[in-house]
């Protein structure tokens, strides 16, 4: 077998002009017209499923009768009361697993109300009027919470708690606010700059400091946030990326699918990205599908996505494995890295392995299938990769922190959600309704105990 060894990795592979034209929005929103028509197609049910479905139990009919009522602004409030994260949410949501699978339409039509876009429709349009805030803070309670996390579990629970009247200061590690919505998702989904918009309209309700590049590196800064202030919330995402585990993993070429990710996410000349003209990303999430479709719309000509197992088990939706088809990537099926093949130091492509099942277990068949790739991507999951958490006591699950059903944890006066907390979706509306849970658990436990001397920590 002949093994293909040169490197060609490069920016600039389009035309200057295709840059914004490739990463636009892959799903430009609705007029006020389409809205409306589309909006009348919903039966407005009674004990609707399409809000059992919602994981933040967004008044799903409520708010599209308002939109068919030309009520928008009075829509974009039902949602956001339920979801302040609503409008990243109504891009990035697997709709198609949640709300709109449950809606009655399919049933009778084959096709649901368009639930996602009508939420963004109406959620967009208040965010660019002339009075975007829909809401009011209550008289302050003279109480702090420290929430530790920008991502939108925290986002989500320092809004809710700031409503109720508390003030919040929130920790995170990066640069900006945002999280997963900021760095971790796709460019074509959130243009524009939509997370860094939905950031400060999230903080113009008041109340909330955000203070970047603070880590949580030790037992004495959770004690120390814990003695300052009332309650704690811990909403980190998950750091650690999977090694794959294999030879020639640490090659020039290979990277984490989450930093390739974030990279793009954060260049304002997206021309100047090298890419390579052959990529294989490893993996079969949502993570994987957008690091392999933005390597085709950088300018890739042959881009792979390879999975262990058949497409039943990939956690990467239905529709999201189409979209990455539809936009030339390959989706590649049974076949487990076994070795990155490479030549000084250079990765020039992967060698794996032909799976099967047998008596339910994965096992080898024997074949093996080198593919070329001048870069790879690993997207295998994510741990949460902070030892500071079990050394501190909280009691763990599957590597992640253990709750009760309102995020409190095993230590007093603190609560998880998001992406941290064991169990759940690992999805950004799914991390809402974990902050906005924890919020109103937080929210009762201060009501009911002493205020403490309360001081600033320092970043």
């Amino acid at each position: 077998m002949s093994i293909p060894l040169l490197s060609d990795i490069r920016p600039g592979r389009l035309g200057a002009g295709d840059y914004a034209l490739r990463f636009a929005d892959a799903s430009p929103r609705l007029t006020g017209a389409q809205a409306v028509l589309e909006a009348e197609r919903c039966l407005y049910c009674f004990d609707a499923p399409c809000v059992t479905a919602c994981p933040t139990g967004i008044d799903v009919p409520s708010f599209i009768r308002r939109i068919a009522d030309g009520n928008v602004r009075g829509a974009a409030r039902t949602i956001l009361e339920s979801n302040p994260l609503g409008g990243m949410c109504a891009r990035v949501c697997p709709t198609e697993t949640l709300c709109e699978a449950a809606c009655v339409r399919t049933t009778q039509e084959g096709k649901p109300v368009t639930i996602g876009r009508l939420q963004r429709h109406a959620v967009d349009a208040v965010m660019e009027s002339d009075r975007p805030q829909l809401f009011t803070r209550a008289p302050s309670t003279g109480r702090k919470v420290a929430v530790v996390g920008a991502g939108p579990a925290g986002l989500a629970c320092a809004h809710t708690l700031a409503l109720l009247g508390h003030e919040v200061v929130v920790f995170d590690a990066r640069p900006k606010a945002g999280g997963l919505n900021e760095y971790g998702l796709a460019a074509y989904k959130t243009p524009d700059n939509f997370a860094q918009h939905e950031v400060q309209w999230l903080l113009a309700v008041g109340g909330i400091e955000v203070r970047t590049g603070w880590k949580l590196e030790s037992v004495a800064q959770l004690d120390e946030l814990r003695q300052e202030y009332g309650a704690v919330f811990l909403g980190m995402g998950l750091s650690t990326t999977q090694k794959l585990g294999v030879p020639g993993e640490d090659l020039a070429g290979v990277e984490d699918a989450v930093d390739f990710i974030a990279r793009l996410r954060q260049s304002e000349d997206k021309s100047l990205l090298p890419i390579g003209r052959r990529v294989v990303v490893i993996g079969g999430g949502m993570t994987a599908v957008d690091a392999a479709v933005q390597s085709r719309l950088l300018g890739a000509e042959s881009v792979h996505i390879v999975y262990r197992r058949g497409p039943e088990t990939m956690s990467a939706s239905v529709d999201e494995q189409h979209w990455a088809q539809t936009n030339g990537v390959t989706i590649r099926h049974w076949l487990a890295p076994i070795e990155v093949i490479g030549a000084d130091g250079q990765a020039s492509g992967v060698m794996f392995a032909r799976q099967a099942l047998v008596n339910g277990q994965l096992q080898p068949t024997g074949d093996t299938e080198f593919i070329a790739a001048d870069m790879v991507f690993k997207a295998i999951g994510q741990t949460l990769g902070n030892p500071v958490l079990a050394e501190a006591g909280f009691a763990m699950e599957g590597g992640r922190i253990a709750t009760a059903a309102d995020g409190a944890t095993s230590l007093p006066g603190v609560w998880a959600g998001g992406d941290c907390r064991a169990g759940g979706l690992d999805l950004t509306v799914q991390a809402v309704a974990h902050g906005k849970a924890a919020a109103q658990a937080i929210h009762a436990h201060m009501l009911n105990t002493v205020i403490p001397a309360q001081a600033g920590i320092q970043s």
